[in-house]
């Protein structure tokens, strides 16, 4: 799979808002939305990337359209910080990072 990492992006500028933060990155499939970071800056924070490659592996998993669904029912059922889809991107920053798989 082909992982792209677009940079200034306007979903990820719209995500920072909502979150209140100042820098973030956001997962659509495949694409890696980043605001207020460089890309060089985001691979260099290893935990970060293995945080956003986890929630690449989700949409893998349960396709687009259920991952969104899923991961929107988690978050309004539990909150953000609890849903299991971002606990499960927290345990995967610890894990080593195996290979570069951006294009």
């Amino acid at each position: 799979m082909n992982i792209r990492i677009k940079e200034k992006s306007l979903v990820a500028w719209v995500a920072a808002k909502l979150l209140r933060t100042d820098k973030v990155a956001i997962v659509f499939g495949s694409v890696i939305h980043l605001w207020n970071t460089e890309k060089n800056e985001f691979l260099d924070n290893k935990r970060w990337v293995k945080h956003e490659l986890a929630h690449v592996e989700q949409y893998k998993q349960y396709g687009f359209a259920r991952f969104i669904f899923l991961y929107l029912w988690e978050t309004i059922k539990s909150g953000y910080y609890k849903n299991r889809f971002e606990a499960e991107a927290r345990s995967k920053e610890q894990e080593p990072l195996l290979h570069n798989e951006f294009s």
